[in-house]
């Protein structure tokens, strides 16, 4: 479980300052700051679905995680008849 626990420790570590890196800088001479040049998009940003969808399978993943210890401690719990 220690094990576990430090993997996703380190995953967020090293994740998470390379999703919130910025738009690199538009070319020299043009007025946009973010590199596309064109006009503003229309719509739900991308980052929105996969933070969604990522804490879903967090979610999942942790109540899998949790039936299965409850499982296993139930049958080392009930006596051998």
């Amino acid at each position: 479980m220690k094990k576990i626990k430090l993997v996703f420790i380190l995953l967020a570590i090293f994740a998470l300052p390379l999703i919130s890196l910025p738009d690199p800088p538009g070319p020299p001479g043009s007025s946009s700051p973010g590199a596309g040049g064109g006009q503003t998009p229309v719509g739900a940003p991308i980052d929105g679905g996969f933070g969604i969808l990522l804490a879903l399978g967090l979610g999942y993943g942790g109540k899998m995680l949790y039936n299965a210890r409850k499982a296993k401690h139930e049958q080392i719990a009930e006596p051998e008849n």
